[in-house]
């Protein structure tokens, strides 16, 4: 008889998922170009890194906040030994872990000439190592990952995007867990991850579509809503790519039709970023981990979204989505 699994896996270790509480659903302890930093770049400090990320996040759960989920991949800088020096310092708040590759044209370089990459016929490595990252651990540890992440964005269904993007779904398969899947909502790319996820037999419900909440057509993601996809409404604070009154408009409008339990809410930040020039931080004043308690919950209340609304989002559909039979 088939039951629902209740425990996550965190970077601390398996944690009850009633006890994940108010939880952002898609934020970065770092985001990190290894190769480029080693080369070209005096900005990293680790201990001075280290220490900012554990105020950072120390703040966050003083906020409130219980779990953050965080989506760092290959492609991303992924490195749980330092996440997980930063956790150690900030016991109340849970660290949720992903495993995939993040890219938006090729694969790496890495699995560019393994498995088909080099013979059509041969296996696709990524799944068993997903699979390992799910089972057994992450880089050697013993910290394992929760959910699957990987990409599209403006450049499409790229060969390199599809094969990441069939080799997530396999693994989903064979183990249950979720798959988050960024997007540019802007040229629709969600119709591309329906597809290639619908394919492989992928319930819409396991997926959270990330970015979605950078557009303000409410029909079009109503529409995936009622498929059974998660909504991530999680760019708060970026304000360049679309501004704080149009992000929680749209978010108002869907719970006004009902959808509030198909979205979750999240900025897409992080403690440190090297993509970002530092001197350009500034121009980002929300982008933080405090915009959503500070200003965007108390917009959403003004604009008559509910206490159990906003509740449904930032606690039940979390907790929901990594719950699986």
């Amino acid at each position: 008889m088939a039951s629902t699994v209740t425990e996550v896996e965190t970077v601390r270790g398996p944690v009850a998922t009633a006890d994940l509480g108010t939880t952002l659903m898609h934020e970065h302890v770092f985001v990190l170009s290894p190769d480029s930093q080693a080369n070209w770049s005096d900005e990293w400090d680790e201990e001075a890194k280290v220490a900012e990320a554990i105020d950072k996040l120390s703040q966050l759960a003083r906020v409130g906040v219980r779990t953050i989920v965080d989506p760092t991949v290959d492609g991303l800088g992924r490195d749980v030994r330092r996440v997980a020096r930063v956790n150690e310092a900030v016991p109340d708040l849970h660290i949720i872990a992903a495993t995939g590759v993040y890219t938006y044209a090729d694969v790496p370089g890495f699995f560019s000439e393994r498995g088909p990459g080099a013979l059509p016929d041969l296996p696709e490595p990524m799944v068993e190592l997903f699979v390992r990252d799910i089972r057994d651990g992450i880089q050697g540890t013993d910290i394992k990952a929760a959910f699957f992440k990987c990409a599209i964005d403006h450049h499409g269904l790229t060969p390199g995007v599809e094969r990441v993007m069939r080799a997530v779904a396999r693994a989903h398969t064979e183990t249950g867990a979720p798959i988050m899947v960024h997007n540019r909502p802007a040229g629709n790319t969600m119709a591309d991850v329906q597809r290639v996820l619908g394919e492989e037999g992928v319930d819409p419900r396991r997926v959270q579509l990330a970015h979605v909440g950078d557009s303000t057509d409410v029909d079009l993601l109503a529409g995936y809503a009622d498929q059974g996809f998660l909504l991530g409404m999680d760019r708060f604070g970026i304000d360049p790519i679309l501004g704080f009154e149009d992000r929680v408009a749209t978010v108002v409008e869907l719970c006004r039709q009902g959808w509030a339990h198909r979205m979750v809410l999240a900025h897409d930040a992080s403690c440190y970023i090297d993509w970002i020039q530092p001197d350009l931080m500034p121009f980002l004043p929300n982008w933080n981990f405090l915009h959503i308690h500070t200003d965007v919950v108390p917009a959403l209340l003004e604009r008559g979204v509910t206490q159990d609304q906003v509740d449904q989002m930032l606690v039940t559909n979390p907790r929901e989505w990594f719950e699986r039979v």
